[in-house]
């Protein structure tokens, strides 16, 4: 009989892995995936290919948010818009081919308005 599981998306060598760095993002990413289901497969494509590429909807942020500091390391901290026009984001750090999802906002943060 089978068990109706999902079956994980494999993993090229090339590939960075993604994991939740909080609940708040696991949160936010499990209600943008409910809302905007092509949008965040798209994001799950960029961020494990190319996390750290500069475009109109990925880029380090700027001032204060610049870096994240985990376990004594200082990482730069990124921001994704998964649509160009909307106002969702995620703010991620990479380290040794991870990114750690640190926010994931259904909307505009109130820290980068």
């Amino acid at each position: 009989m089978a068990t109706s599981q999902p079956v994980p998306r494999p993993r090229k060598r090339a590939e960075h892995q993604i994991v939740f760095a909080s609940r708040g993002a696991e949160r936010g990413w499990r209600d943008l995936c409910a809302t905007q289901r092509n949008a965040m497969a798209d994001a799950w494509d960029f961020l494990t290919r190319t996390p750290t590429a500069v475009t109109a909807t990925n880029y380090r942020l700027k001032g204060s948010l610049a870096i994240v500091t985990r376990a004594n390391a200082d990482h730069d901290r990124w921001q994704h818009r998964p649509t160009l026009k909307g106002s969702a984001r995620i703010w991620f750090y990479v380290e040794d081919g991870t990114v750690y999802l640190e926010r994931v906002d259904t909307s505009h943060p109130n820290g980068t308005k």
